[in-house]
C-alpha cells in the first residue's frame, strides 16, 4: 500500500466531505445501502469462502461465527444504516457558547476528525459500520481487515463504492479506502503515518489491541478487548443469575462483551453454583477455584454430566482469571462481598463491562460506583454493550480507554471540538 497516495487521496476525500450537508450524505447512505442489498449474494458468496478457508485453518467454531455472514445477519447491517441515516448529523452542533469578558463570542462547535484508520479482525459488518459512521460523521477511513475476511470485505467494499457513484455529487467515493494487503507492512505504515492519518482504531483481540497501542506514533482509541466479569450477589435472585450468567457466557462467547470470570459470593455458592451447573449441562467449560470446585464437581458427578464429558470441569490456574478466552470457558471464583469482588474486577478486568446480580440496593449502587469499567450493569447482561443495542445503529468498537471516548463509539465519538471566535477588533 503506498500510505502517502492512499491518505492524500482520503485528506482529500474527507475535506470534500465536511462540507456536505446531512441530506448529502444521508443521500450517499441510501444509495450505498441499495448497493449493499443488490450485491447480497454476492456478498454472502464471498463470506462463504472465507468461512470455508477458517475451518479448513482450524479456527474455532466461536472465531468462525465472528466471521460468518448469514441473512439475518446481513439485514441486520441494512438496518444498522438505516438507523444511521436517521440520527441527528452531530457536525455543526454548538456545544457551548458564551460571551468572554472582553466581548468577544465564542462558540464551541462539532467537527471531524479527518482521516480514520481501523485495524481489524474477522467480522466483516465493522466494514460496513466502520465506513457509514465515518461517512455521516464526515470522516474519510482507511479499512485494514483481517486477511481471513478478505473476500468478504472486497465485495463489501465494491458494493460500497459503487453505491457512493450512484449517489452522483453527494457520493464521495474518495472517502474510504481498503488495504488489500495480507502481510504486515500495510499496519507498520498505518502505525507510523504521523500527519496522514488522525486517529487509529485497533478493534480485535487483545494481542492486536495491544501491539497497536505500544507501536502506534499516531494518536489511538483502545477498544475492545474484553475480559468481562459477572458478580452474584448474596442477595441475588438464584434463576436471574443463571440466566444472565448462560446468555453473558454463551449467547456468543467469542464477542468481546462476553463474560470470562463468574464470581460467586461464598454465602450463596452452596444454593446458586450447583444450579448453574446443572443448568450448563456440561456445554461450558469451568476452571473453578478451591470453593467452588467441590460444589459444581459434586453436583457435575451425580447428574451424571461428567460421565458424558469429563474435560467441563479443572482446577482455575492463576492465569485463567484476567483471560480473555474467547470461547466456551469460564473461570469461577467465589468471593466473601462485593467490596472483595469489585476489587478482584479493578484488578483483571480491562475496563469493558462488568455485571453484578443482586437485590441490594446499596450494594448495586457500590458497585456501579467503584468498578472501573466503560459499561456497569445491574441485573442485566453484558451482552447489551453494543452500538446498536444502545440505540446508535452501529459503532466503531467499544472504548476500554478514558480520553475522548468510552464504551460503543457511535457518530459523536468520531467527532471533535473547535473553537469559533467573533469579535470586532479587541486585542490583547
Amino acid at each position: 500500500m503506498e500510505i502517502d497516495a492512499v491518505c492524500k487521496r482520503l485528506r482529500g476525500g474527507a475535506d470534500k466531505l465536511a462540507t456536505h450537508t446531512a441530506a448529502q450524505k444521508n443521500h450517499a447512505l441510501e444509495c450505498v445501502k441499495e448497493s449493499l442489498v443488490k450485491s447480497r449474494d454476492l456478498i454472502l458468496s464471498a463470506n462463504a469462502q472465507d468461512v470455508e478457508s477458517a475451518r479448513k485453518q482450524g479456527v474455532s467454531e466461536a472465531l468462525v461465527e465472528r466471521l460468518a455472514l448469514n441473512v439475518n445477519k446481513f439485514n441486520s447491517i441494512i438496518q444498522s444504516i438505516d438507523v444511521i441515516i436517521g440520527q441527528k448529523d452531530p457536525i455543526g452542533e454548538e456545544i457551548a457558547g458564551w460571551r468572554a469578558p472582553k466581548g468577544m463570542q465564542i462558540r464551541q462547535v462539532r467537527v471531524p476528525l479527518g482521516v480514520v484508520g481501523i485495524i481489524y479482525e474477522s467480522r466483516p459488518n465493522v466494514t460496513v459500520d466502520a465506513f457509514s459512521l465515518a461517512y455521516k460523521s464526515g470522516n474519510a477511513i482507511l479499512l485494514r481487515g483481517s486477511s481471513s475476511a478478505l473476500s468478504s470485505n472486497k465485495a463489501i467494499v465494491s458494493a460500497i463504492v459503487h453505491g457512493l457513484g450512484q449517489a452522483g455529487s453527494d457520493g464521495v467515493r474518495d472517502a474510504l479506502y481498503l488495504s488489500e494487503e495480507t502481510g504486515h507492512e500495510d499496519v507498520d505504515q498505518m502505525l507510523a503515518a504521523v500527519g496522514k492519518i488522525d486517529v487509529l482504531l485497533p478493534r480485535g483481540s487483545s494481542r492486536l489491541i495491544n501491539a497497536v497501542v505500544e507501536k502506534a506514533k499516531v494518536p489511538v482509541i483502545q477498544t475492545g478487548a474484553g475480559v468481562c466479569h459477572l458478580y452474584v450477589d448474596e442477595s441475588a435472585d438464584v434463576s436471574m443469575a443463571i440466566n444472565l450468567t448462560r446468555n453473558s457466557k454463551m449467547q456468543r462467547p467469542g464477542a468481546c462483551n462476553a463474560i470470562e470470570t463468574l464470581l460467586v459470593n461464598k454465602k450463596l455458592a452452596s444454593e446458586f453454583l450447583p444450579a448453574l451447573a446443572r443448568s450448563l449441562e456440561g456445554q461450558v467449560k469451568l476452571r473453578a477455584d478451591e470453593v467452588s470446585y467441590p460444589l459444581l464437581y459434586e453436583t457435575l458427578r451425580k447428574s451424571g454430566i461428567l460421565d458424558q464429558n469429563p474435560d467441563c470441569i479443572d482446577w482455575a490456574g492463576k492465569d485463567d482469571f484476567g483471560f480473555e478466552f474467547l470461547d466456551y470457558i469460564l473461570a469461577v471464583k467465589c468471593v466473601g462481598s462485593v467490596e472483595e469482588a469489585v476489587d478482584f474486577i479493578n484488578s483483571h478486568n480491562t475496563k469493558h463491562s462488568e455485571c453484578i446480580v443482586t437485590n441490594d440496593r446499596r450494594n448495586a449502587r457500590y458497585f456501579q460506583s467503584r468498578v472501573d469499567a466503560a459499561c456497569v450493569y445491574v441485573n442485566a447482561s453484558t451482552r447489551f454493550t453494543d452500538g446498536g443495542e444502545f440505540g446508535f445503529g452501529a459503532e466503531l468498537g467499544i472504548s476500554t480507554q478514558k480520553l475522548h471516548a468510552r464504551g460503543p463509539m457511535g457518530i459523536s465519538a468520531l467527532t471533535t471540538t473547535k473553537f469559533l471566535i467573533d469579535g470586532d477588533g479587541q486585542v490583547r
